[in-house]
């Protein structure tokens, strides 16, 4: 098996792989756009001279100026939180598409508010455009990643969702690098810290004329009685005529899932909150998928993303132009990082082993830069050996970490519920990432100023704890199509769940062909070679 093949739940046509899928999930993805922006583009930017200029910050004690710089950063993330929630009965009731629509443009406001701020009027406007920002890619982080997986053929399920964390990836290396140019190209004024604001409006501008081309999730239409609009969504997305065997077996678990949720109270907005409180197995799995978000913030990455000056001064990297330039090249390695994850390892290594792997390399990498700060507490403003090997550390950490936790956590969340309480589920997810990160960002600084070294340590140790987390808990979901995730979660031990629910799908599909009078190889699970 190639390292660009991926296992099928059942035969596939050729046509089912094409570009309208991959636009779909591009176009959705440019919401984790924003947010990767923000979260490279912030810290920088309010670490600039001209900044500190224009808002008075020397005439702030360090108490006062590490406050404001913190509610300057998370005031975003609450903002974030709250939009995950609203997002919730947007899409309920007015679909993917609307809510998608709905959070451009909150977003769009919220970037345009922040360039009216300067010295006169305050931190005010800031303030504010950060919150609606916030709320705007808070209901694009809860409603792409659904959508994407909505619209998935499962075999590359994983590599669609994962465009969304390439997206985020993409914003963030243009907010480290937009830094460092403005810094080494324009004079210390206003412009020179208002051009990096003013950059969120591209992606968010992209992403409104995308969603021109956006379909409606069929699964979403379905599960309205929209049906004629959804049969014909799907067909389009898979390039195949309505009566094709693949469609008409795909309608048939879609079907099958709708009439089990629908029999058990239909699709009421209260409804799955009353599936998940009842069922013990959708709390674990919404325990699950908020814990594997506290476990990526464990690493650390976070805190690096919003405050890498802080953190680069650390390891001896002093001055503005070589504390961005350092900054910059952090956002080149998780940019290649998460190209490697979407191109090969998502589908080819798998959600399981990817977590465990990222989360032993990061911790070794972890412990190493927090052995030689302990060692090292004061560089007294040099680069040493020591300090560039911890650097060098550094880097690797991120290097391990990038392809697995980064976005991973968030294809499970979007896999790995059926539709019955999918929306709720993406919505816990996403308040979890948007919860964790909040905490990270509120008081990164005050960590750092009262810990030192242990910083590093503690973030070494969560990443550790996280491998048994993984081990014993999660199970493998790529290729499970999304009605059977119910199934694939009833399997003990975890570790044996796949392989068993794939060999029952591949038995299932060849007596639902016999029945349609269409052959298939009997005995093994469809392996096909696609070009990405």
């Amino acid at each position: 098996m190639g390292i660009l093949s991926f296992v099928e739940d059942r035969p596939t046509p050729k046509s089912v792989y094409n570009w309208r899928v991959y636009l779909l999930a591009a176009v959705a993805s440019c919401t984790s756009c924003m947010i990767g922006y923000d979260s490279a583009f912030i810290g920088t930017t309010i670490s600039l001279p001209s900044f500190k200029s224009e808002f008075n910050f020397a005439a702030m004690s360090p108490s006062h100026l590490t406050l404001i710089s913190e509610n300057i950063v998370s005031i975003y993330q609450a903002g974030s939180f709250f939009g995950a929630i609203f997002a919730y009965p947007i899409g309920f009731y007015w679909g993917r598409r609307m809510g998608l629509l709905i959070a451009g443009l909150v977003f769009v406001l919220g970037a345009g508010m922040m360039m009216g701020a300067n010295g006169a009027r305050g931190l005010g406007l800031i303030y504010a455009g950060r919150v609606l920002a916030g709320v705007g890619v808070g209901m694009g982080s809860n409603m792409a990643p659904i959508y994407i997986s909505e619209l998935a053929p499962p075999a590359i399920r994983g590599r669609l969702v994962g465009t969304y964390e390439l997206g985020w990836q993409i914003g963030g290396l243009v907010g480290f690098w937009i830094c460092y140019g403005v810094e080494q190209t324009l004079p210390s004024s206003t412009k020179q810290w208002l051009i990096p604001f003013a950059v969120q409006l591209i992606p968010g501008g992209l992403f409104l004329i995308g969603l021109v081309f956006v379909k409606e999730s069929p699964r979403w239409l379905l599960s309205r009685g929209r049906r004629a609009e959804g049969l014909k969504n799907l067909c389009w997305m898979r390039q195949l005529e309505e009566h094709d065997v693949y469609i008409l077996e795909e309608v048939r678990m879609i079907d099958q899932a709708l009439e089990e949720q629908f029999g058990g109270g239909g699709s009421e907005f209260w409804r799955p909150f009353k599936i998940a409180f009842s069922d013990k197995r959708i709390m674990y799995r919404l325990f699950l998928g908020s814990m594997l978000f506290f476990w990526q913030n464990g690493s650390g990455i976070n805190a690096i993303n919003y405050y890498s000056p802080t953190v680069f001064k650390e390891l001896g990297v002093t001055g503005t132009d070589t504390d961005l330039f350092t900054t910059g090249l952090f956002g080149v390695v998780k940019t290649v990082g998460t190209c490697i994850w979407i191109l090969f390892l998502i589908e080819w290594v798998g959600r399981r082993r990817l977590l465990m792997i990222g989360a032993a390399g990061s911790s070794i990498s972890l412990w190493i830069v927090g052995a030689y700060i302990q060692a090292n507490p004061s560089t007294g403003g040099k680069m040493t050996p020591g300090g560039t090997a911890a650097i060098f550390f550094f880097y690797l950490s991120t290097a391990f970490y990038t392809p697995t936790w980064n976005g991973t956590p968030w294809v499970i969340n979007a896999e790995m519920f059926e539709s019955n309480v999918r929306s709720l589920a993406q919505t816990s997810a996403a308040c979890s990432n948007w919860l964790w990160t909040f905490l990270i960002s509120r008081f990164t600084e005050q960590m750092f100023a009262a810990m030192g070294a242990g910083v590093w340590f503690f973030f070494a140790s969560l990443m550790l704890c996280s491998i048994f987390f993984v081990f014993f808990l999660v199970p493998e979901t790529k290729s499970i199509p999304l009605e059977r995730m119910d199934h694939l979660f009833e399997f003990k031990p975890v570790r044996t769940a796949h392989a068993r629910i794939m060999a029952d799908l591949q038995e299932e599909d060849q007596q639902f062909r016999q029945e349609l009078g269409v052959s298939t190889e009997k005995g093994e699970v469809t392996q096909v070679e696609h070009a990405v």
